[in-house]
């Protein structure tokens, strides 16, 4: 038995900013604070203009995430666009609060390149509506984003003239960034094309990890076909 006591991993160095403690709203007091998101009066415009639509605000880091109505998202950053200056969607998302009620986000960050500000915007979908306004029309850039967090999540976005899955076969049943999907997939879900044309179908594309052995690549029967 060794002599030498056991130590506990070194903790690596890391400046946070704790939700229950502040540690100060400028930037001297707190290197995670950034001037492009400090932005008091943006969301004071913001509650002034829609005192009902807007739900809350939270605040992290001197970041600022407004929730918002969800049938209002459309006028709100139409608004933030052509009054405030918010004119480049840089993000959209889903996110998976895996909560009985409410339990998917979609959250949108805006800029402002001419005023260098930033802003995050928040919707909240139940599972029973699943279903969003797409912004499309205000943010082209809306686009490809809406069609990836359709794809991911499920959620769907009124109004998007071409709402297909974008990296997913239209006919898979599953959407993989749902909390209750497996992290190694369901098996037969998404076969993969054979590595030979005389070899069948790769129903499991994580055979070793579900107790099986694949075939290694160097270990396939060479293809009986000749190719030119």
């Amino acid at each position: 038995m060794s002599d030498k006591k056991s130590k506990s991993p070194e903790t690596l160095s890391f400046l946070f900013s704790p939700v229950d403690e502040t540690t100060g709203t400028t930037a001297d007091q707190n290197p995670h604070i950034k001037e492009t998101t400090l932005i008091p009066e943006i969301v004071e415009a913001l509650k002034t203009q829609f005192p009902e639509e807007v739900l809350d605000v939270s605040e992290y880091a001197g970041e600022q995430t407004v929730l918002v109505d969800r049938d209002s998202i459309v006028e709100i950053v139409t608004y933030l666009k052509d009054e405030l200056g918010f004119n480049y969607l840089s993000d959209l998302g889903g996110i998976d609060r895996f909560t009985e009620e409410d339990r998917y986000e979609v959250m949108y960050n805006l800029a402002s390149i001419p005023d260098r500000k930033r802003i995050r915007l928040k919707i909240r979908v139940d599972e029973s509506v699943m279903e969003v306004p797409s912004i499309i029309g205000v943010h082209l850039a809306a686009n490809w984003n809406e069609r990836e967090c359709f794809d991911m999540f499920g959620i769907r976005f009124a109004g998007h003239p071409d709402m297909r899955r974008m990296f997913l076969p239209e006919d898979f049943e599953y959407h993989p960034l749902r909390k209750e999907f497996p992290l190694l997939g369901v098996p037969g879900s998404l076969p993969l094309p054979p590595q030979t044309p005389e070899a069948g179908l790769t129903m499991d594309p994580f055979a070793a990890a579900h107790g099986n052995r694949p075939v290694k690549s160097f270990e396939e029967q060479e293809s009986e076909e000749e190719f030119d």
